[in-house]
C-alpha cells in the first residue's frame, strides 16, 4: 500500500477512534465522504431486486454490493426524467422533434460536446457522440491505418479486450496483410501479470520502422493496470511518423470515461475512442465517444462516409456533392440516435455536481481501503488466514494507485465460478474473467466504504465456506 493511503487510513482511525477493519470505521468514511449524496442521484439495486440471490442469506430491503460498474454503471435518475419528456416530445410532435423542442434529435449529440471534450481533455472540436466503441475503432482504422510493405504492423497488449483484438485483426486482413506478421501481441514478462512501460517502449524503439499504428487501452481490462499513455505517444510519434495525409500511421487509445482524469489533447494522442456503458454511466451499449486530434482538423484523408459526415450548413440541400465536415465532426455517418444522446445527458446531469479531480481523489481513497481490506484478510501474511488454508487470493492491479484505476482484479487458485456463484448468491454484483480473476470495482459515484468493507466480508464468508466444504470443483491451480 502506497504512503498516502496508508497516512490517510491512518488520520482516519485516529479521528473516529475505529479500528480500520472495523464496520464502524467504514460507516465513518462513508458518512465523511464529501460526495457522498451523489449516490442519491443514482437508482441503487437491492438484495431482492438482484437474480440469483439466495434471500435466506441477506436481507431483502438492503442495498445490494454492487462493485460491477466497470461492466455496466449504474442508472441515473435523472436519465429516466429526460427520456420521458422525449417520449412526450415524440408523441406530441412526431417528426417536428428532429429539430424543435428540448432537445431537438437531429443536433443531440453536439449538444453534449462542449462538456464531454473537457472530460476527455480535449477541445469540442476535437470529439463526437457516435456509435459503439468497436464501430469508433473501425472507422478510426479504416482512416489511420494505412499499411505499406514496410509499415504495416499494429502494437497492441496480448490481453486486449476482445473487440479491440478482433477488431485489429480484421482491419489488418482487409487491407491485405496477414494478422499473424501484422500484428505485435506484447506479453507480461514470465512471472508477471502487468506489463512493464519500459518494455512497451524497447519494442517500440525495436520494430519502429515497421509499425504502422500503436494501440493501447487507457486501463487493461483485465488486470486493471493504467497504461503510461503520454510517454507510450511520446515515443511512438518519434518512431512511427504520422503526417496528416500521406504517410501511415498512428497512436490510437481506447480511454475509459471518467475512470481517471484524461488529457487527450495535451498527450498528443492522434486519435481515440470510448465507450460510456461503464463508468458513463449511460445504459447498455451507450453511445461511445471518438477523438481526432486537431492537427487533422482540415485532413480530408479517405474514411467511411455518410450524410453526417457532411457540413451541416448544406447537408439538405442533398446535392450529393460532399463537402466534408472538419474535425470530429467529419467522420460521423448517421444521424445520432436520441435515446442514446439521452443516456449521455442524463450522466452530465451528475457530473455537474462535481468533477474529475474530486472523483478521482475519492477513488484513489477507496480503492486504497479495498486493498487493504483483501490484504489483512485474504493476503498471504494475514493473520486471519488458516495455517492450512488452501485458498489463495492475490491482486494482479498494480498498489501504486497512479498505475491503476479503481478496479481490482483478484486471482484465485481455485474455480472462479464457484466463487462467482456464492458471490452472487450473497447479493453481490461483480464479475469473472477465465481462466482465475474476479474483478470488483468501487465507483466513485455510487459506491462508499462501507459497500467495500461488505464486499470483502462477504469474500472472506464464501472463501471460508468454499474450504469447510471443500466445494472447489477440480483441482487447485499453482
Amino acid at each position: 500500500m502506497c504512503s498516502k493511503i496508508r497516512k490517510f487510513l491512518e488520520e482516519a482511525s485516529a479521528k473516529s477512534g475505529f479500528a480500520v477493519e472495523s464496520r464502524e470505521f467504514a460507516n465513518f468514511l462513508s458518512e465523511n465522504d464529501e460526495l457522498k449524496t451523489l449516490r442519491d442521484e443514482f437508482y441503487y439495486p437491492k438484495m431482492k431486486t438482484l437474480p440469483q440471490v439466495d434471500l435466506t442469506l441477506v436481507k431483502p430491503e438492503d442495498d445490494s454490493i454492487y462493485m460491477c460498474g466497470n461492466s455496466l454503471g449504474l442508472m441515473p435518475k435523472a436519465t429516466r426524467e429526460i427520456m420521458n419528456r422525449q417520449f412526450d416530445k415524440w408523441a406530441g410532435m412526431g417528426v417536428f422533434g428532429h429539430t424543435e423542442g428540448e432537445l431537438p434529435w437531429a443536433h443531440c449529440d453536439e449538444s453534449t460536446l462542449d462538456e464531454i471534450a473537457p472530460i476527455v481533455g480535449a477541445e469540442p472540436s476535437e470529439v463526437s457522440m457516435m456509435n459503439s466503441l468497436t464501430v469508433n475503432l473501425h472507422i478510426l482504422l479504416t482512416a489511420f491505418y494505412k499499411p505499406t510493405e514496410k509499415r504495416h504492423k499494429i502494437l497492441l497488449e496480448s490481453r486486449a479486450f476482445p473487440s479491440d483484438h478482433y477488431a485489429i485483426e480484421s482491419q489488418i486482413r482487409l487491407k491485405g496483410f496477414n494478422p499473424e506478421t501484422s500484428m505485435i501481441c506484447l506479453d507480461p514478462r514470465e512471472g508477471e501479470d502487468c506489463l512493464r512501460t519500459q518494455d512497451i517502449l524497447d519494442v517500440i524503439e525495436q520494430e519502429g520502422d515497421s509499425i504502422a499504428v500503436v494501440a493501447f487501452s487507457g486501463i487493461q481490462y483485465y488486470t486493471g493496470q493504467l497504461f503510461d499513455i503520454p510517454t507510450i505517444t511520446a515515443a511512438a510519434q518519434k518512431k512511427v511518423k504520422l503526417e496528416l495525409k500521406w504517410l501511415p500511421g498512428g497512436l490510437g487509445s481506447r480511454a475509459r470515461l471518467r475512470e481517471r482524469p484524461l488529457h487527450l489533447s495535451a498527450w498528443n494522442v492522434d486519435f481515440a475512442c470510448w465507450c460510456s456503458y461503464k463508468y458513463g454511466n449511460t445504459g447498455a451499449g451507450g453511445l461511445a465517444g471518438l477523438y481526432i486530434n486537431k492537427r487533422f482538423a482540415k485532413d480530408e484523408r479517405e474514411r467511411m462516409l455518410g450524410w453526417w459526415s457532411h457540413k451541416m450548413s448544406s447537408r439538405f440541400m442533398m446535392s450529393n456533392q460532399l463537402e466534408l465536415d472538419e474535425g470530429a465532426a467529419g467522420y460521423r455517418i448517421s444521424n445520432p440516435p436520441m435515446m442514446l444522446a439521452v443516456g449521455v445527458m442524463g450522466f452530465l446531469e451528475v457530473y455537474k455536481k462535481t468533477n474529475i479531480q474530486e472523483l478521482r481523489s475519492k477513488s484513489i481513497h477507496l480503492t486504497g481501503y479495498f486493498e487493504h481490506l483483501v490484504k489483512h484478510h485474504l493476503g498471504a501474511d494475514s493473520p486471519y488466514r488458516k495455517k492450512d488454508s488452501k485458498v489463495a487470493c492475490t491482486i494482479m492491479t498494480p498498489s501504486d494507485p497512479e498505475q491503476r484505476g479503481c478496479q481490482l482484479s483478484l486471482k484465485f487458485n481455485i474455480d472462479i465460478a464457484t466463487v462467482y456463484q456464492e458471490l452472487v448468491r450473497r447479493g453481490v454484483a461483480c464479475d469473472k474473467r477465465y481462466p482465475n480473476v474476479i474483478r470488483a470495482t468501487p465507483v466513485h459515484y455510487y459506491n462508499n466504504y462501507t459497500d467495500v468493507w461488505r464486499f470483502v466480508k462477504t469474500l472472506v464468508d464464501v472463501v471460508l465456506y468454499l474450504e469447510e466444504e471443500h466445494a472447489f470443483n477440480g483441482s487447485l491451480n499453482s
